[in-house]
């Protein structure tokens, strides 16, 4: 979801230029997609609208939509690293299994860390990570 915990409210012609710009211009879905959604996520109680009768509404996702991301967070965050893997397309080959990798890790580690990891997973994903760092660093 675009409209996190903490955000403040935004348009949906904001959440349709995120989009855009998460995908590196790849990706704008069209306001026919992105407007019913809104209104469904409002009638769903997930979100809430700054002026019901206004035509430039602003949504903001309330106290229900936050307990339902969090519980779908994993596929939320696998959502957008779809949109932001999307970057990707269409550049050079030697760029597209790094991007490719990185979009991998990505998914792997919102899956992996969802909820509430322990500290000893915690320590064990950086060390992971930290390796590959210097790893990557002596190429």
């Amino acid at each position: 979801m675009l409209l996190i915990e903490g955000e403040v409210p935004r348009h949906g012609y904001d959440l349709i230029k995120e989009i855009k710009t998460r995908s590196g211009g790849n990706y704008a879905p069209s306001s026919g997609i992105v407007y019913p959604k809104l209104a469904t996520m409002v009638d769903q109680k997930l979100l809430s609208s700054s002026a019901p009768n206004d035509q430039k509404r602003a949504y903001v996702l309330n106290a229900e939509g936050k307990h339902y991301l969090d519980e779908h967070r994993v596929e939320a965050q696998g959502v957008l690293a779809r949109i932001e893997a999307l970057r990707f397309r269409g550049t050079d080959v030697s760029a597209g299994p790094v991007g490719r990798a990185m979009q991998g890790l990505k998914t792997a580690l919102g899956q992996k860390l969802a909820g509430e990891p322990t500290r000893d997973l915690q320590l064990d994903v950086a060390d992971i990570i930290d390796e590959a760092v210097r790893k990557i660093e002596r190429l």
